[in-house]
């Protein structure tokens, strides 16, 4: 593979304008697709539940077929707002004064816009009034609802009613007239990219250098969203889609250029001519860029197996940027590469032609080289300070909850939150009530028997009575649970429900909303088990073909294990916890939404496994040089870990501009991905790994004789090209030393 890649970057170094001709032109051709497929009409999406398997979703679809009507409710449902009214204590809604000022913001509300019919709850022949007598509900009722800028309008009138209440009425507004939007990039995002450009500038010496990498990074990312947003355009994907694609593709974008690039300076200071660089860099980074890249691209794609659309969209579009910056990085890097030339070193060294022996020597000086002797010097002392500091920050994850969709709106400050919780607190669960299909022969004539039965179910609080459908063979109630659909005792009702044989002949089924995202959650929480255990194995395997090791694999997927928990530890402390209220602006002191861990796992594993490419190649290529275990692992580390800190860093302050959203969703991904990067590459990557390495010896790289024929070769060191250079040499040698040729 080496040679081969090395061809790619030797064939873009000499033609520079093809190649930037070719990327600019296919960046050319998808905007102007996103721009066609912009002006059409947008084909109707399908509900996203139909791809679901679970119970809920699959019973939903039964009692669509038996009672038709329940699907005109559930769209009208969706475009209604509620006006919570609450009175001071000691007084109640039907109070002279209270009935007054409640009467006169109803009245108001009739006019706003879209508005059709506002409920009254102090009717008496409708009452919705809480046994208290303090606080009531009001539904507004919306028709010709268009599209999201109507829909916000419609809304923010609704909210200048809600603020506008006389101030001894407290008056909350509540519902889902909006849906949640994917957030525009804010100021966080671009702090993160200009601490990714001082990152670079320390590292490389060169704001030269620093600048093509980010720029071949953010051109990446430019050709991965627009071709993202123009299949969007033909094909509707969810709203959180780019989230991931952004986030990562910008990350990983940057790290590869970052390695390929600093190793095109280091052939730089060994001598070699810049197209030659400019090659070997491609043929040796390239190909643990490739390597690296094909993994993450494996990893999120795998996240189809979770059989969600919104999941295996966000996976699917994030692997399409990752493979997009993997490309750029083999073809269009290598054209600045060639047009800086030795440029992209400090000034200082821009005119020092031949430096290899001082390049081929790692400096005894620095604080990482002090750290790689210390960590090695002593492997079990910083074997298990390691291990310690990541099961600390791992242990909030005993406590981590998750939930598929927070009732009320995530943010707890909201007034939709306050409108949820005071109608919860009255009247149950009423918002999110459970639907019971009840099926069996003449299951209409033991439709009472039934209702007796769920009122009795520890969790309910009200039975509906039941409708029959034509053939009286299914039945369906309406349950109102004491709690929240986020409640484990509603989440214990609804298998309860099912669970329950106590009429015979009848047998019951749970849908509606809550039934739904309770099950999905749980669908989701099975799914990340078995997704965890198909990482583990993916890594093991990975790695044996890469290292030709037994024991190297083992230990790398233990540390990404750990690094993956302190993950979900520090997520669970500052979104759950809210540990980091006052900095962090996105909402928190909510459940965990299921996607996340399952998301993490995918991107933490494609990372860890570039960071241990990075790391261990370097370490693979000293020993295979004839190093001591303990010397090969000084000399790899010392040449690698600069760039994997400076990699690392990157990654950290990118992803935190991200956390920086208000959307909780996208700050919860982000500063996961924070917290884990940070674990794998500074406790992981430059820790746990030299130890564990340092103390098995030689035993860390074997392999038995049989798996090692088995096993192909990848000369990720670069073996061929030095092969390719002794020949190049030897060639030129004896064509110096031919008669015939010196005659000539």
């Amino acid at each position: 593979m080496s040679l081969f890649l090395s061809r790619i970057g030797r064939f873009s170094a000499r033609h520079r304008l093809l190649v930037a001709g070719v990327w600019l032109v296919v960046f050319a051709a998808l905007v102007a697709a996103f721009a066609i497929g912009s002006q059409r009409d947008a084909p109707a999406e399908a509900e996203r539940s139909a791809s679901s398997s679970t119970a809920a979703a699959q019973t939903l679809d039964r009692l669509h077929d038996e009672f038709p009507a329940t699907d005109t409710e559930t769209d009208a449902a969706a475009d209604t707002l509620q006006l919570v009214f609450q009175v001071p204590s000691g007084t109640t809604v039907s109070d002279a004064a209270n009935s007054v000022a409640i009467g006169d913001v109803l009245a108001v509300a009739t006019d706003l816009p879209g508005v059709t019919s506002v409920s009254d709850p102090l009717d008496p022949a409708a009452p919705f009034v809480s046994e208290d007598g303090r606080t009531a509900v009001a539904t507004l009722s919306y028709s010709d609802l268009g599209d999201t800028a109507d829909k916000t309008e419609k809304y923010d009138a609704a909210l200048d009613l809600q603020r506008s209440a006389p101030s001894d009425l407290r008056v909350e507004l509540g519902g889902d007239l909006l849906e949640t939007q994917a957030p525009e990039a804010g100021i966080g995002e671009g702090i993160g990219v200009i601490a990714a450009l001082l990152v670079l500038v320390l590292t490389f010496g060169s704001l030269l250098a620093a600048g093509a990498n980010l720029l071949v990074a953010a051109f990446g990312v430019g050709v991965g969203v627009v071709g993202i947003l123009t299949y969007g355009a033909f094909f509707p994907m969810g709203d959180n889609t780019l989230i991931l694609a952004a986030m990562l593709g910008l990350a990983v974008g940057i790290d590869y250029s970052l390695f390929i690039l600093s190793r095109f300076r280091a052939e730089l200071r060994e001598g070699r001519g810049v197209e030659d660089a400019v090659a070997r860099s491609v043929g040796t980074a390239g190909t643990a860029v490739v390597f690296a890249g094909l993994t993450v691209i494996v990893a999120l794609v795998g996240l189809l197996v979770v059989g969600m659309r919104d999941i295996s969209e966000m996976g699917v579009a994030a692997a399409a940027a990752v493979a997009i910056a993997v490309l750029i990085a083999l073809t269009l890097l290598p054209v600045l590469m060639r047009t800086l030339g030795r440029r992209v070193l400090p000034r200082r060294e821009r005119h020092v032609r031949e430096t290899a022996r001082a390049a081929d020597t790692p400096s005894r000086r620095g604080f990482l080289a002090g750290w790689v002797r210390t960590v090695v010097a002593h492997p079990v002392l910083s074997m298990v300070a390691g291990v310690a500091v990541l099961v600390f920050v791992a242990l909030p994850t005993l406590s981590m909850k998750t939930a598929f969709n927070v009732p009320g709106g995530t943010d707890p400050e909201s007034t939709e939150r306050a409108a949820y919780t005071l109608v919860l607190d009255e009247f149950g669960g009423v918002q999110s009530p459970l639907v019971v299909l009840a099926e069996g022969t003449d299951a209409g004539d033991r439709s009472e028997a039934v209702s007796t039965e769920l009122s009795r179910l520890d969790g309910v609080q009200s039975v509906s009575p039941g409708l029959v459908s034509d053939d009286g063979d299914a039945v369906m109630y309406s349950v109102v649970p004491t709690g929240s659909p986020i409640d484990d005792r509603t989440i214990d009702l609804v298998s309860a429900v099912r669970d329950d044989a106590s009429v015979s002949g009848v047998t019951l089924e749970v849908t509606g909303e809550a039934a739904i995202y309770i099950n999905e959650d749980a669908a989701l929480n099975q799914a990340l088990i078995k997704y965890v255990i198909l990482i583990a194995v993916l890594s093991l395997v990975l790695l044996t073909v890469l290292f030709r090791s037994l024991v190297i694999p083992v230990i790398a997927t233990l540390g990404y294990l750990l690094s993956l928990l302190a993950s979900f530890g520090g997520s669970v402390a500052i979104f759950q916890w809210g540990w980091l209220d006052a900095l962090i602006p996105a909402p928190q002191g909510d459940p965990m939404l299921s996607l996340l861990p399952i998301l993490l796992v995918g991107v933490l594993f494609g990372l860890a496994m570039d960071y241990q490419v990075f790391l261990v190649s370097r370490i693979q290529e000293m020993h295979s040089k004839g190093m001591s275990p303990k010397e090969a692992v000084v000399a790899g580390f010392t040449r690698s870990a600069p760039v994997l800190v400076a990699a690392g860093s990157i990654m950290a302050v990118v992803f935190a501009g991200f956390a920086s959203s208000t959307m909780a969703v996208a700050a919860s991904i982000a500063f996961g991905l924070v917290v884990g990067v940070l674990a794998d590459v500074f406790l992981v990557r430059l820790v746990l790994m030299p130890a564990a390495l340092a103390l098995l010896g030689k035993a860390a790289w074997w392999t038995p004789a049989w798996l090692d024929r088995l096993l192909p070769r990848l000369d990720i060191e670069g073996h061929a090209l030095d092969a390719q250079d002794e020949a190049s040499r030897d060639a030129t040698s004896s064509d110096e030393h031919d008669p015939e040729l010196v005659r000539a």
